[in-house]
């Protein structure tokens, strides 16, 4: 009998250290496993918009497989719209919000040339001085006219995105949308840009 249960007390421990065993292998290998999982998310500024004309314009992405995702991109208009700017490049765009889908043409995973059909929420603004003179006082009043139009636009974009092994990344794209809906025709324009050299980080 004592023979007998040191048997079963022989087996149960062997089976408890295999239990054991394999369940720090099966824990091993989903590690493995999970490491090789492509990274899915990148935030990303556009270094090319801030540098020339003077806007914030930052996107995050999100990688649906190796050959698509999607987006979203804000960018915020820095300049002063009473200033003059027929000289120097220059958004009409004062905000704008645009989601967008990729779709990658390599081998790499979400790498190198793609194409993108965006639409946008972008809220454009058009003024102008105007200038009156007062005889009484014998001086001269200038007050600025705004109009602002709110528009809807859809467009499609080129572009190429390279990635190191640590997940930086740098892409650049050029499009053009069309403005399909406008809250006021007389501040929109009829078609708005898309362009960007951004810099960024997949995690």
């Amino acid at each position: 009998m004592k023979h007998f249960k040191q048997m079963t007390l022989s087996k149960v421990l062997t089976f408890c250290a295999f239990a054991l065993f394999s369940s720090a292998v099966v824990a091993q290998e989903t590690l493995h496993d999970n490491e090789d999982v492509p990274k899915r998310m990148e935030l990303k500024a556009n270094a090319f918009n801030l540098i020339i004309f003077k806007t914030v314009d930052i996107s995050f992405e999100y990688l649906i497989d190796s050959e698509s995702s999607i987006g979203v991109s804000a960018l915020f208009n820095l300049n002063d719209p009473e200033e003059d700017h027929y000289d120097e490049p220059y958004y009409n765009e004062r905000f704008a919000l645009t989601p967008y889908y990729r779709r990658y043409f390599s081998s790499k995973y979400a790498w190198g040339f793609f194409l993108e059909a965006f639409g946008m929420y972008n809220l454009q603004e058009d003024g102008y001085w105007e200038y009156s003179y007062d005889s009484v006082n014998d001086i001269q009043n200038k007050r600025y006219i705004e109009d602002t139009s709110g528009n809807i636009a859809f467009g499609m974009s080129v572009g190429a995105k390279f990635v190191s092994s640590k997940g930086f990344l740098f892409e650049f794209y050029g499009g053009v949308g069309r403005n399909i809906f406008t809250s006021n025709d007389d501040a929109a324009s009829e078609l708005v840009p898309r362009l960007g050299a951004t810099f960024g980080y997949r995690f």
